[in-house]
């Protein structure tokens, strides 16, 4: 059997917000470890620590301590710009509220993250394309985010995470806004994507949505209390 590779590899972490005179613990010695290709749900009630576990792992917060190692790379030592430049190079988002920039079309918000890669525009056009019609939205280019529906906007949202072919997806709550119909067409086109080998990780309070993961990691009160295989696997 071929080992996996780690993706994710986190050591100590924490995470302690300093208000005022208040020391506020949000993350606790957490230990985690995500391998290349997993799909995987990171899931708690509100004030469990999730999402700032996700800003942490999406280089959008840094840890108060702790070693993070994202694909072999030490990141808990690096500048703000560096790790900006790790988010575009190995990082996409997916958010519950799309993050779609209203007055472009849906083929200009998914060119975003290849122009502050410096791609040439013509390889930008090329691969936006592709990537829209590969969600099935060929047909909405140059429709503006008020022109599609929320599941449509979830769609362009992915296809944005996912132009520059990043190592990592991130959602946060990507089902959250959406109606029960819409959530298990947009969670079969994560499967998918997984399925295609993209390394996914899940933010979400859902359990139905975590059911649909590969793996469960239950955080409450800031620790990690469960790791557990998702039922129907």
């Amino acid at each position: 059997m071929i080992a996996m590779a780690t993706m994710i590899s986190m050591e100590g972490i924490t995470k302690t917000y300093h208000l005022g005179e208040l020391d506020v613990p949000v993350l606790k010695e957490i230990n985690l470890s995500i391998e290349d290709g997993e799909y995987v749900a990171i899931m708690g009630a509100s004030g469990s620590g999730k999402s700032t576990l996700m800003n942490i792992i999406g280089c959008l917060d840094r840890p108060t301590s702790g070693q993070y190692i994202l694909d072999g790379r030490e990141l808990t030592t690096l500048d703000d710009d560096e790790l900006a430049d790790i988010r575009n190079q190995y990082i996409g988002f997916v958010f519950q509220q799309f993050n779609l920039l209203p007055r472009l079309t849906a083929l200009e918000n998914v060119m975003l993250p290849m122009i502050y890669a410096d791609v040439p525009r013509s390889q930008r056009l090329k691969s936006a394309i592709a990537a829209l019609e590969n969600i099935g939205l060929g047909d909405r280019l140059t429709n503006r985010p008020s022109q599609l529906s929320g599941g449509q906007q979830q769609r362009v949202a992915i296809a944005r995470a996912l132009v520059n072919h990043p190592a990592l997806v991130l959602a946060d709550e990507p089902t959250g806004a959406l109606d029960s119909k819409t959530s298990h067409e947009i969670m079969n086109l994560l499967t998918e994507l997984n399925q295609q080998g993209t390394t996914i990780a899940i933010v979400t309070h859902d359990a139905t949505v975590a059911d649909q993961t590969k793996r469960v990691i239950q955080m409450q009160d800031g620790v990690i209390v469960e790791r557990a295989i998702a039922q129907h696997f």
